[in-house]
């Protein structure tokens, strides 16, 4: 098996190169400890050149400055890159209690809040858990493609998948083949659902899809030419480097407009999005299509559906409805968990609800608006203020 050499990281294709590499290493240690294997000496040595290589960028203003084509340069934010890697390198060099230590001593009020989210949950028999996956059970990245999911969370995770639920989906506004470059979790084990659930992949490696009409998927097309040849231009060309780049998905795209880490001057990135907005109105000047929804640092445009009530976005609402039906999710008769970081992930607890009362619910939020919204939808509810809380709470029920 081909490990990771310290390299001299000058280029942005260099850096995603190393990370893509990262994930068969992390994936080969995964698969490992959960069939109660030693964990190759080669992997923590090619981690440890992984941090070396990543640590040793030149900084400059703040960020990792690596060249792109034509002579420029990009300033990047690699926090999640550097901290996960050392926080893996932890986890196999010291074993897992030193680490839930670690973690203990890094998050205030870790085991309490720990506890409280295995009070929640323990005893229950779920037959489902639908979860976000960025700032939900994993932490944020500046960039989508290079946030490697760590060895430690995919561990937790598949434990919880394993022992405490029958059918555990994640369920993200990404791409689905995005969302499987970046997990390490074994295969077969979880449903990855993608495009808000329009798109999924499920344990027997089948693609599953939400039929787009084609009249829909014709406009989709025509946008996703018009954004591409939009962010082909040298003085857009940067979008596509930040956050989520340009993703086009099942149903929708994606465009970011500023990163985790406000890289993009507040008044560029203010403008971006209105040219996206007169875009989009020129292509689709009556709203028939298409549904713009800002989330600061990215603009999705996502292709309307039809309900009793007119027109509106397609949500991960709607998502969990389809995949409660088209995987035999059983939430009408069951019990199931739903996890979420954001406003966007309220319709997931909403659909599950509305099939069974007695869903559970965990989000990962600081804000206090977000909290008593879900509190206020479900009296077993927890709010927990960091992914790697909730992580452990699955990962050590």
């Amino acid at each position: 098996m081909a490990g990771i050499d310290h390299v001299e990281l000058k280029t942005l294709k260099d850096f995603y190169a190393l990370m893509a590499a990262s994930r068969s290493l992390r994936k080969r240690a995964v698969a490992a400890i959960l069939d109660g294997e030693t964990v190759d000496r080669d992997i923590p040595a090619s981690l440890s050149n992984l941090l070396e290589s990543l640590e040793a960028v030149p900084e400059e203003e703040g960020g990792k400055r690596l060249r792109l084509s034509g002579g420029r340069t990009i300033s990047l934010d690699m926090g999640y890159e550097i901290d996960e890697t050392r926080k893996d390198l932890f986890y196999l060099e010291e074993g897992e209690e030193t680490f839930l230590e670690m973690l203990a001593d890094f998050h205030p009020d870790f085991d309490e809040h720990v506890a409280r989210g295995r009070e929640l949950l323990r005893g229950v028999g779920l037959d489902s858990l639908v979860t976000d996956r960025d700032g939900t059970v994993n932490n944020y990245c500046a960039r989508y493609l290079t946030s490697i999911q760590s060895v430690y969370n995919a561990v937790f995770l598949t434990r919880f998948a394993r022992t405490h639920v029958d059918k555990p989906v994640i369920l993200t506004s990404a791409p689905l083949d995005g969302l499987i470059q970046i997990s390490v979790n074994p295969d077969g084990e979880f449903y990855y659902a993608a495009s808000k659930g329009r798109e999924c992949l499920d344990r027997d490696g089948l693609v599953r899809r939400l039929d787009i009409t084609p009249d829909k998927q014709a406009a989709m097309d025509a946008l996703n030419a018009r954004l591409a040849e939009l962010t082909g231009r040298p003085e857009y060309e940067k979008f596509t480097l930040i956050g989520s780049g340009l993703q086009f998905k099942f149903g929708q795209s994606t465009v970011a407009r500023q990163d985790i880490g406000g890289s993009i001057d507040t008044i560029e990135s203010d403008a971006f999005l209105t040219t996206l907005e007169a875009l989009v109105h020129e292509l689709d000047p009556d709203g028939r299509n298409f549904r713009i929804e800002d989330t600061g640092l990215d603009v999705e445009i996502i292709l309307t559906v039809e309900t009793g009530g007119g027109l509106k976005d397609f949500d991960k609402g709607d998502g969990v409805k389809f995949l409660n039906q088209e995987l035999g999710l059983g939430m009408a008769s069951g019990v199931g968990l739903i996890c979420g970081d954001t406003g966007s992930d309220v319709p997931m607890l909403e659909a599950a609800l509305a099939l069974s009362p007695g869903t559970r619910a965990i989000f990962v939020t600081r804000k206090e608006e977000l909290a008593k919204r879900v509190t206020g939808l479900t009296d077993a509810a927890l709010i927990v203020p960091e992914p790697d809380m909730l992580v452990t709470i699955l990962g050590t029920l």
